[in-house]
C-alpha cells in the first residue's frame, strides 16, 4: 500500500485484532477488572431493586394499608368515633371497624412437649375487598360462616391446607382459605360475628388507614397522632406502620446492598485506572506503531478508534460475563426475597442487566478516549523518528546518585530509583496496590465485624455450657412425643449443688400478644444469675426490677415505642404493663424478642415451652468432666446438658463467602495491574539491563532491583490504601446494620485494633511483590546481547 492511501475495508479490524494479540496480558487485566465491577454492580443493584418490588407492588396492588391501629373495644362509643375518624385530615381512604381478638390456633394433631403456638391477631371481615387491603385470596375461599377461617400466608403453620382443621380455645374451624394482606394487617380471618365468642373481655377493634403523606415515618407518625386525637383517649392501644413491615421484608437482603455498591465503585475505578493504563501504556509503546499506519493512510479518527475498540472488546467480554456472574450471585440471596413473599424464584430485572453492562462500557469508551485521542494527534514522522526512547533519564540518574550515598547494595539503589524515574507510572502502580490493600483492610474488617455480631447478636448465650429440660425422643423424629419436661425447680437444685457450677439463669420462652403487633412477639423471661452479663446493650441497660424490660431496635421502630416507654402485653385475657429500659443488640427472632424477668410476667400464667438453663463453670473446672459427670445426674429427671454450641447464620455466612470471593477479585486485579505496569517498565527498560548485565549484574541482582522497586512502592500504597479501607470500613458498617433495621455497637466495628492495622499497612508489600514476580524473572533471564540490541 502506497503512504497516503486509504487502507483497504477491513485494515481497522486488523490492527484492532493484532493488538489485541500482541498484548494478551493487557486484554486479560481489562476484561477481569471490567467483569467484577459489573458483577457487583449488577449485584448490588439487582438486589436493590428486586427485594422491594415484590412488596411494593403487592401493596399497591391490594391499597394496603398505611397505618393498621388497633383500638380498645370498652371505650364508649368507640365504633361511631371511629367511623368518623375516616374524616381525620391526612386520611385518604380508611375501612372497618373490625372486630379483633388475639387467639392461639391449635393443630387438631399431637405436638411436642410444651409446645405452644404463638398468638394470632384473628379479625372478623365478611369479605375479603374494600377500599383499604384488598386481601388477596391464594388459595380456597373466604370465611362464609361460623366455623370457617382464612389463614395468612405469611404465618401459614407448617402443613395446614385448605380443608384442616384447627381449633382456638373450645372452638374448631375448618381452614376454607389461604389468603396474603401485603400490610400484614391480621393473621386469620374470620366472619365477624365469630369474633365476639372467642374472648371474655369483648373484642378489641381494627381500623386500616390510607394516608395523603405515607412516603415517609414523620408523614406516617403524624397521621397516627391525628388520628388517637379524633378518637376517645385512650382508646389507641397500638398501631403499626407499613414502612416497619415494608423493612422487615426487605430485612436480609437490604443488608447486603451497601457492601456491595461499595465493592462495585472499586471494581469500576480500578477498571478506570487499569484500563487506562493499559492504553496509555499502549499508545507510549506503539509511538513508532502509531506513525506507521497513519503512514499507510490511516486517519487519526481512524488510530483513536483502534485503540478504544482495543479497550472495549476485552471489556465487552468482561461485561457479559460479569452480569452471568452477577445473576450467578444473586440467587441464593433471591431465594430469600422468594420465601417472603411465597412467590417464584426472583430474577434480576432484564433492564438491570442491559443498563450495568452499559454504563460500565461507557465509562471504559471514556477512559480509553483520552489515550486514544493522544495517539490519533502524533505527528507520523516524528514518532516514526522518535521511536521508542526512554524517558525520565535525568530524573533517574539524580535519583541513583542521591540513594547512591546510603550503605545499600547496588541492585537495591537502582531499584529504589526506579520508581522516581517515572513518577508518573510509579503512581499507577501504587494506586493499584492502594485499592488492593484498601479492599483487603476493608475485607478483614467487615468479616470480623460479622463474626462479633453473629456472636454477640445471641443475649441468651451464657456459659460453656446448656442444660436442656427436654430429652429428644429415642428412634429419630418420627417417634411420637411422649416425654414429659423434667422440673425446672429440681433442675436448679442440681446445677446448685454441682460442683464447678460458678451460676446458672434460667430462661423460658414463650409468645404474647402485644397492641400494634399482628402475631405477638416472642417473650424470653429468665430467672436466677448471670441474666444479661454477656448481653450487648445499645442504650439504656439490662432490667433489674419488676416491671422493666429490654427489646431490640427493630421491636422499637415496630412498635413505634422509644426507651422508656411502657407497653402492655396480653395473654388470653390478663395483662402486664413493662417498662422498656433498655435496647439490646439481638439477632434472634427478627429482634422482635421481649426479654423481662419470671416474676414481671408471673400475672400472665402464660405456657412457656420447656425451660433452657445456661451455666457458668469455675476457672479450674474441665468441661467435658463436668458434662459428663452431671449428665449423670440429670437423664433421670429428663434433663440433658451439653457444650453451648456457637450461633450460625445463614445469611451472615452469605456475606461472608460474598465479601471474600470479591476481595480475592479485586487483590488479583490490583496484583495483575501492578503486572502490566511493571511488564511496561520492564519493556521500556530493557536497554538499560543489557548495560548493566554488561557491566556485571547478575539475574538474582536484576530480581532484587524490579522487585525491590517494586516493594518501595508497595509499602506507601500499603500505608495510604489500609487506613481508607479502615475508614470505609467504619462507614459501611453501620449502613448495613440500618439497612438490617438493626444498630451494630461500636466495639464490634472498632475490630482494627492492636496490631492489625500495622500489619495492614504492610499489605501493599506482598500484593505488590507477586504482581511483579512474573516479569523481574522475565527480566532475569533476558540475554545481554538481545537487550543491548533493543533501542
Amino acid at each position: 500500500m502506497r503512504p497516503g492511501r486509504a487502507p483497504r475495508p477491513g485494515g481497522l479490524g486488523r490492527v484492532v485484532r493484532a493488538g489485541l494479540g500482541r498484548r494478551r496480558l493487557q486484554t486479560a487485566v481489562m476484561t477481569l477488572t471490567t467483569l467484577i465491577a459489573v458483577a457487583a454492580a449488577t449485584l448490588a443493584l439487582g438486589l436493590l431493586v428486586s427485594s422491594r418490588g415484590p412488596f411494593d407492588r403487592a401493596f399497591e396492588g391490594q391499597s394496603g394499608a398505611h397505618l393498621t391501629v388497633r383500638f380498645a373495644g370498652s371505650a364508649g362509643g368507640t365504633q361511631q368515633r371511629l367511623a368518623d375518624s375516616a374524616r381525620t385530615a391526612g386520611v385518604a381512604e380508611a375501612a372497618g371497624p373490625y372486630p379483633l381478638a388475639s387467639i392461639r390456633l391449635w393443630p387438631l394433631r399431637e405436638t411436642p412437649p410444651g409446645y405452644t403456638p404463638p398468638p394470632s391477631t384473628l379479625v372478623g371481615r365478611a369479605a375479603p375487598d374494600g377500599p383499604v387491603d384488598r386481601v388477596a385470596l391464594v388459595d380456597g375461599r373466604w370465611a362464609a360462616a361460623p366455623g370457617e377461617i382464612v389463614l395468612e400466608r405469611a404465618t401459614l403453620p407448617p402443613g395446614v391446607r385448605p380443608g384442616a382443621r384447627v381449633r382456638a380455645e373450645r372452638v374448631e374451624f375448618t381452614v376454607v382459605g389461604i389468603a396474603s394482606s401485603a400490610g400484614r394487617s391480621a393473621d386469620a380471618w374470620v366472619v365477624p360475628e365469630q369474633v365476639a365468642g372467642l374472648t371474655t373481655a369483648g373484642p378489641d377493634l381494627q381500623m386500616l388507614y390510607r394516608l395523603t403523606a405515607s412516603g415517609t415515618a414523620e408523614g406516617v407518625r403524624a397521621g397516627q397522632e391525628a388520628i388517637a386525637a379524633a378518637v376517645p383517649g385512650g382508646a389507641v392501644t397500638g398501631a403499626r406502620s407499613y414502612l416497619d413491615v415494608r423493612q422487615v421484608a426487605q430485612q436480609n437482603t437490604a443488608a447486603f446492598i451497601p457492601f456491595l455498591t461499595v465493592f462495585a465503585f472499586l471494581g469500576l475505578a480500578m477498571s478506570v485506572l487499569v484500563i487506562g493504563t493499559v492504553v496509555s501504556g499502549a499508545v507510549a509503546a506503539g509511538t513508532r506503531r502509531i506513525g506507521i499506519l497513519k503512514a499507510l493512510g490511516f486517519t487519526p479518527l481512524q488510530v483513536g478508534r483502534a485503540y478504544v475498540a482495543q479497550a472495549l472488546l476485552p471489556a465487552s467480554a468482561g461485561a457479559l460475563l460479569g452480569v452471568l456472574l452477577g445473576n450467578a450471585l444473586a440467587v441464593p440471596v433471591m431465594a430469600q426475597v422468594a420465601e417472603v413473599y411465597g412467590t417464584a424464584s426472583v430474577l434480576v430485572p432484564v433492564w438491570v442487566d442491559a443498563l450495568v453492562p452499559a454504563a460500565a462500557l461507557a465509562v471504559v469508551a471514556a477512559t480509553a478516549f483520552v489515550p486514544a485521542l493522544r495517539a490519533a494527534r502524533l505527528p507520523a514522522a516524528l514518532v516514526i523518528g522518535r521511536g521508542g526512547g526512554i524517558t525520565g533519564a535525568r530524573r533517574g540518574l539524580r535519583a541513583r546518585h542521591a540513594l547512591g550515598r546510603l550503605p545499600l547494595p547496588r541492585s537495591v539503589v537502582l531499584g529504589l530509583a526506579g520508581p522516581l524515574a517515572r513518577p508518573a507510572r510509579a503512581a499507577t502502580t501504587g494506586s493499584a496496590v492502594a485499592f488492593g490493600a484498601l479492599a483487603v483492610t476493608l475485607a478483614v474488617g467487615l468479616g470480623g465485624t460479622l463474626v462479633a455480631v453473629q456472636t454477640g447478636g445471641d443475649p441468651d448465650r451464657s456459659g460453656a455450657v446448656t442444660v436442656r429440660t427436654v430429652l429428644p425422643p429415642e428412634g429419630g423424629p418420627e417417634v411420637p412425643f411422649a416425654v414429659r419436661p423434667a422440673d425446672p425447680a429440681a433442675v436448679a437444685r442440681v446445677l446448685a449443688e454441682h460442683t464447678g457450677t460458678r451460676s446458672s439463669r434460667r430462661t423460658s420462652r414463650t409468645e404474647v400478644d402485644v397492641a400494634g403487633l399482628t402475631g405477638g412477639a416472642p417473650l424470653v423471661a429468665y430467672e436466677g444469675e448471670g441474666a444479661g452479663a454477656a448481653t450487648v446493650m445499645i442504650s439504656g441497660r439490662w432490667f433489674a426490677a419488676r416491671g422493666e424490660a429490654v427489646v431490640a431496635g427493630r421491636f422499637l421502630k415496630a412498635t413505634g415505642l422509644r426507651v422508656g416507654d411502657d407497653l402492655v402485653v396480653s395473654e388470653q385475657g390478663r395483662s402486664a404493663r413493662l417498662t422498656i429500659v433498655g435496647e439490646v443488640f439481638d439477632l434472634g427472632d427478627d429482634g422482635m424478642t421481649l426479654r423481662t424477668s419470671l416474676e414481671s410476667v408471673a400475672v400472665l400464667e402464660s405456657p412457656y415451652l420447656p425451660a433452657v438453663f445456661g451455666v457458668e463453670l469455675t476457672s479450674d473446672t474441665d468441661r467435658d468432666r463436668y458434662l459428663a459427670e452431671l449428665n449423670q445426674v440429670l437423664e433421670p429427671l429428663g434433663a440433658q446438658a451439653s457444650a453451648t454450641e456457637s450461633p450460625s447464620s445463614s445469611v451472615l455466612t452469605a456475606m461472608r463467602g460474598l465479601i471474600a470471593m470479591l476481595t480475592l477479585m479485586l487483590v488479583a486485579v490490583a496484583g495483575l495491574g501492578v503486572l502490566n505496569t511493571v511488564v511496561l517498565d520492564t519493556r521500556d527498560r530493557v536497554h538499560d539491563q543489557g548495560v548493566l548485565k554488561a557491566l556485571g549484574m547478575t539475574p538474582r541482582q536484576t530480581v532484587v532491583q524490579v522487585l525491590t522497586g517494586v516493594a518501595a512502592i508497595g509499602l506507601v500504597a500499603g500505608a495510604v490504601g489500609a487506613p481508607l479501607g479502615a475508614a470505609l470500613h467504619r462507614a459501611v458498617m453501620p449502613a448495613m446494620g440500618r439497612a438490617a433495621g438493626f444498630t451494630i455497637p461500636q466495639a464490634f466495628i472498632d475490630v482494627h485494633g492492636g496490631l492489625l492495622p500495622l500489619l495492614m499497612a504492610f499489605a501493599g508489600v506482598p500484593l505488590a511483590v507477586a504482581g511483579a514476580s512474573a516479569p523481574a524473572f522475565w527480566a532475569a533471564r533476558t540475554r545481554t546481547a538481545r537487550a543491548l540490541r533493543a533501542e
